[in-house]
């Protein structure tokens, strides 16, 4: 898709992309003013491979002022992205043949970074009429004596999805059953939320020492190109994901984590800005989408995604062009609607596709304008 994207735009076709898992904001001034005081105050040497003791430290302030999550500085890793922070967890837990269950649809990185590890995924299918959240009875079908880890997000990657405390505690007394399983808990949408305060399921005591909340300066402080994931983890996870990030990278960016340490010490002004935007930008899809013939739309409360059930148009056509999957859906609204999309397929469910809301209000009534336009000529 990437492909035919960067195609149409090299033949001057105005494409509007839709695809982005990226914020479109600028990081805030306060963060890049730090990162280039960071040069000049000599930080250009290797950093320790787990972070600065000063971010640790204040990463696990934040854990426990902002989620009440008690992680200590030795139990913190900075890592290169949180990318980087669950490849280091997957590769410290599991062994050849472990099972990770995964509620689908989930981000598109985790199948490989289970299958890297040695591992195989077991997914829990959720559907748009239950906004794509799983019930404790398909957990608990799921789990098998294989069962080593369970990932999830939420805010959701690509549904918006967010579980409340009820929906966690219901999943953690599974869990409580089951004290093998570490979770996997990819928290890195935390701050745009949209139902107010973010809820982590390492809160309950029930699964002390066993769950990896992983987080990330990327969505919150729009610093994707900073590279400053971490994770708070069981002390014996965090000293396996120090040896591990020690051989593959050694530690994060040294300036960028001293940007990030102003990022986490500061206030989140400019973060609740963005979230704002964000929300109006939610709320404008839902209007000019919600009576768009055959897509279900689901109705996000975090993230920046929409993940619309499209399938009422396989076996439909336009001329050469032939829906049979979601794959075919999102080319075809490259080709005759200029607007990139990414198909549910990567993403577990290819019945939907994933439809991100990080661009400006006049892109999206003229992409949403054009789609509509071009599900009119599928017959």
């Amino acid at each position: 898709m990437a492909k035919i994207n960067r195609q149409l735009r090299a033949e001057g076709k105005d494409v509007i992309d839709l695809s982005i898992g990226e914020p479109d904001f600028e990081t805030p001034e306060f963060i890049c003013e730090a990162g280039k005081k960071a040069i000049d105050d000599g930080y250009t040497k290797y950093p320790p491979v787990s972070g600065f003791a000063d971010l640790r430290e204040a990463i696990s302030k934040k854990f426990l002022r902002e989620n009440n999550l008690h992680f200590n500085a030795s139990q913190i890793v900075v890592s290169n992205g949180a990318k980087q922070s669950l490849n280091n967890i997957f590769l410290s837990i599991l062994d050849e043949g472990d099972e990770v269950i995964l509620p689908a649809p989930y981000w598109v990185s985790y199948p490989a970074m289970v299958t890297l590890a040695g591992g195989s995924i077991v997914t829990i299918a959720s559907s748009v009429e239950s906004n794509f959240k799983i019930t404790p009875a398909q957990l608990e079908a799921a789990i098998t004596p294989k069962t080593k880890a369970f990932c999830f997000s939420s805010p959701c990657n690509p549904s918006g999805t967010v579980y409340s405390r009820d929906e966690l505690k219901s999943l953690t007394e599974i869990f409580a059953g089951h004290p093998r399983i570490v979770v996997i808990s990819d928290e890195i949408y935390e701050h745009i939320n949209f139902r107010g305060r973010h809820e982590s399921i390492a809160q309950f005591e029930e699964l002390n020492n066993r769950v990896a909340v992983v987080n990330g300066c990327s969505k919150a402080f729009a610093m994707t190109g900073w590279r400053i994931g971490y994770a708070g983890l069981p002390l014996e996870i965090a000293q396996a994901s120090d040896k591990i990030q020690g051989q593959f990278t050694s530690g994060a960016n040294s300036m960028a984590q001293r940007a990030a340490l102003v990022s986490l010490n500061g206030d989140l002004t400019e973060t609740f800005k963005m979230v704002a935007a964000y929300k109006r930008r939610r709320e404008l899809i839902t209007d000019l989408m919600k009576n768009t013939p055959g897509i279900k739309l689901n109705h996000p409360e975090g993230a920046f995604y929409f993940f619309p059930d499209i399938h009422f148009y396989f076996g439909k056509k336009n001329g050469d062009s032939v829906i049979t999957n979601s794959t075919d859906f999102c080319t075809y609204l490259l080709y005759h609607a200029y607007v990139s999309t990414l198909s549910g397929k990567a993403f577990g469910n290819d019945d939907c596709i994933r439809i991100s809301y990080a661009t400006s209000e006049e892109k999206i009534r003229e992409a949403i304008r054009r789609i509509e336009e071009a599900l009119q000529h599928l017959k």
